[in-house]
């Protein structure tokens, strides 16, 4: 694979200086340097990059025009933010970047240090290894079908840790499509084009199926481990589908006390009753929900204490460097204590440090998940981290 391609858009020539020496000491990288946004747009034109790493108070065209720009550019590389200011204005740039449909892997609070640039190359090293742009536009709904059909597309388990004693409690479902010629793919590379063709439906029930055979697996050896499986909420506008749900698990042996739906914000129900009825009637029939995301898109406090959740995921944009930031940290504090008083499991997701996972524990988060635990990995390869974290858990 050719060296990944990144442009810094910084208008000091100390810190492009800096960055790239920061960005030697880390490996084989392509770097091209931009006095200011309107400079890093004509590099853009020009050729590809893998990654824009730009900053937000420069003179002329600021950060936040830049990614105004880059948004409409024809190839949009991954986005990371850098600044001195302060971590809400980082959020707030990410925002703007995120409802303009540009992937953000990083949010740097200045001065740049190796950790940080280590953490976001690992991020991009991750997202490189979905497929490129013209082969996703070669997807087709038959294809996906195919995939669907023939056990390409699978489901994959990120673990979750507790962290009152270190140990694996838990599993999130991410699906992978394993593809016969392009290798693993990341969601990213197949999954607009699955929601576009109408096909998040038939995902879920294949994901459900894989997930309720690996904890029955799991169980055999003596692992009782709950698994979350994100489910659009568009889909709970069929007042049926808590039922076709239950149906589902209980033909395939499935325990829904140990399912837990991740309510995603990728869509809304065309009504908000649809929201509300959905969420009480899988909590009805035994599963539990979680508020995923939380700080991020629609999620509140209001629909935290009004539909039955049983989880708050904290969304990662408020993990990623928490512990050099105390506002963030008050946030998180803040959210944590509200979830514990609410009787929820709280979860951290995003996890890339071990200093914010110190922080997490120091207050009192109940479970984490994130790259420093671990990439999601196949069921076979999660039965051996449960495995190697100790033995097995009765049930």
């Amino acid at each position: 694979m050719k060296p990944c391609s990144i442009l810094i858009v910084e208008d000091h020539p100390f810190q492009h200086r800096y960055l790239q020496n920061l960005f030697n000491e880390l490996g084989d990288f392509d770097v091209v340097c931009a006095r200011d946004g309107e400079e890093a747009l004509a590099c853009l034109k020009e050729r590809d990059f893998d990654l824009a790493l730009t900053d937000l108070l420069m003179p002329g065209m600021d950060g936040v025009q830049f990614i105004q720009g880059l948004a409409a550019q024809r190839s949009r590389p991954a986005l990371a933010i850098m600044s001195a200011a302060s971590r809400r204005m980082l959020m707030g740039a990410s925002l703007v970047a995120s409802n303009l449909q540009v992937k953000v892997i990083g949010l740097i609070s200045k001065p740049v240090n190796t950790a940080a640039l280590r953490c976001l190359i690992d991020q991009l090293q991750a997202l490189r290894q979905t497929v490129p742009a013209k082969t996703r536009e070669g997807i087709d709904r038959q294809s996906i079908l195919h995939a669907l059909d023939n056990g390409e597309l699978q489901a994959w388990f990120q673990p979750k840790k507790a962290l009152n004693n270190g140990r694996i409690v838990a599993a999130e479902a991410l699906v992978r499509w394993v593809h016969p010629e392009h290798g693993t793919l990341l969601p990213g590379a197949f999954l607009p084009a699955l929601v576009a063709f109408g096909l998040e439906e038939r995902l879920l029930w294949r994901v459900l199926e894989q997930a309720i055979a690996a904890q029955i697996a799991w169980r055999q050896q003596g692992y009782d481990i709950p698994v979350s499986i994100n489910l659009p909420t568009h889909l709970l506008n069929s007042h049926d589908l808590p039922d076709r749900i239950l149906a589902f698990v209980l033909a395939h042996q499935g325990l829904p006390a140990r399912i837990c739906f991740e309510l995603m914000e990728c869509s809304v129900p065309d009504d908000i009753s649809n929201f509300y009825a959905g969420a009480c009637r899988l909590r009805i029939k035994g599963f539990d929900l979680s508020q995923d995301d939380f700080g991020k898109g629609y999620s509140s406090y209001m629909n935290l204490v009004s539909a039955p959740f049983t989880e708050l995921k904290i969304d990662r944009t408020l993990v990623q460097g928490c512990n050099t930031n105390e506002e963030l940290a008050q946030a998180l504090t803040s959210i944590v204590s509200l979830g514990r008083q609410l009787g929820l499991t709280v979860v951290a997701e995003g996890v890339e440090t071990a200093q914010e996972l110190a922080l997490l524990r120091k207050i009192d988060c109940t479970q984490v998940q994130g790259f420093l635990i671990s990439h999601a990995v196949s069921s076979d390869q999660f039965q051996q981290l449960l495995t190697h974290d100790g033995p097995a858990n009765a049930y």
